[in-house]
């Protein structure tokens, strides 16, 4: 089991199982919402609960994608594909330790200008 929080803790999580190894995006819309890049895990929803709701929004952020957060404190927890069986989650917003280890930097031909990707680990342009 891996438990997690917003900031402020009025939305809590609860993983069931290992995590996926997590992947970084540095895309433009994850960069403008994080304030850097976003590195997540991604989760099979029956895998995942969820406690506080009440307190999850949901901001539409393209067709296919809406991105879920805390409308107390503003922390940013979920990445959500309706039409997938899965939903990433914040790695930054999980209880120590995760076990857990970036796998991939996805979008870096997306990534700000003012840092390097130095880690050895693959990169995909998009």
């Amino acid at each position: 089991m891996h438990h997690g929080s917003c900031l402020c803790g009025s939305i809590r999580f609860t993983v069931s199982g290992e995590l996926e190894a997590p992947v970084a995006c540095h895309c433009a819309q994850c960069r403008k919402q994080s304030g850097h890049f976003f590195a997540s895990t991604n989760v099979k929803r029956d895998r995942l609960q969820i406690a506080g709701e009440e307190h999850l929004t949901w901001f539409q952020s393209s067709a296919k994608v809406r991105r879920g957060f805390c409308s107390k404190c503003g922390s940013w927890l979920f990445w959500d594909p309706p039409s997938k069986d899965w939903t990433s989650v914040a790695m930054g917003a999980f209880d120590l330790p995760t076990s857990a280890y970036l796998e991939r930097h996805i979008f870096v031909a997306e990534k700000g200008d003012y840092y390097t990707i130095c880690d050895g680990l693959p990169q995909n342009e998009d």
